[in-house]
């Protein structure tokens, strides 16, 4: 059996970003260099993601305006998903409608019922530049949706309406992160 190192494990924690800072609102640029600074970086996101503990993180959350993400999340059958995407599309989101939580480590401790279909695929490549194709069901096909509305941009709230918005951006403004985009 070949033993690996888990992803992260030779990773650094970087400093999130936090609601409010303009790398998470502004769409992210297609990667064109791999070697070891990509490699270095997905590292450092795992190792950010798991100290985060999250499920799901964007390059952007970490200040890095690329096209990366990376995840280790579990779908409703509670089969767990492990791995990253290099300049990933939404190809497809299909299924029902669903209203579930949903939170973000840029917004920590803050979760508004928030609607996403149940299924999805991400096409993308991988750290060596090999074409990879991730479908999603259930809270995975959830992680694959947020992730990829990082990377344009976009964060969960944006999804809200209503009521259901202005609770979660008032909860937002009185959080102890208030006012800071930087945790760490």
């Amino acid at each position: 059996m070949r033993h690996r190192s888990l992803p992260g494990s030779s990773g650094r924690v970087r400093p999130m970003r936090l609601l409010g800072d303009p790398t998470l609102h502004a769409p992210c640029e297609e990667v064109t260099e791999f070697g070891p600074e990509l490699a270095r970086l997905v590292e450092d996101m795992f190792a950010t993601m798991y100290a985060a503990r999250g499920v799901g993180l964007a390059a952007n959350q970490i200040g890095v305006a690329r096209r990366v993400f990376v995840y280790d999340c579990p779908d409703d059958e509670d089969v767990r998903h492990l791995g990253h995407v290099v300049n990933p599309r939404l190809v497809s989101v299909g299924g029902e409608l669903v209203r579930g939580p949903e939170g973000c480590l840029s917004l920590p401790g803050i979760e508004a019922g928030t609607p996403r279909y149940d299924e999805a695929v991400v096409e993308g490549v991988t750290l060596d530049g090999e074409p990879c194709r991730i479908a999603g069901t259930g809270f995975f096909a959830r992680c694959l949706q947020h992730e990829c509305d990082h990377l344009g941009g976009g964060l969960y709230v944006d999804h809200l309406t209503g009521l259901r918005r202005r609770r979660t951006l008032r909860a937002a403004a009185r959080a102890p992160w208030a006012g800071r985009t930087v945790a760490g």
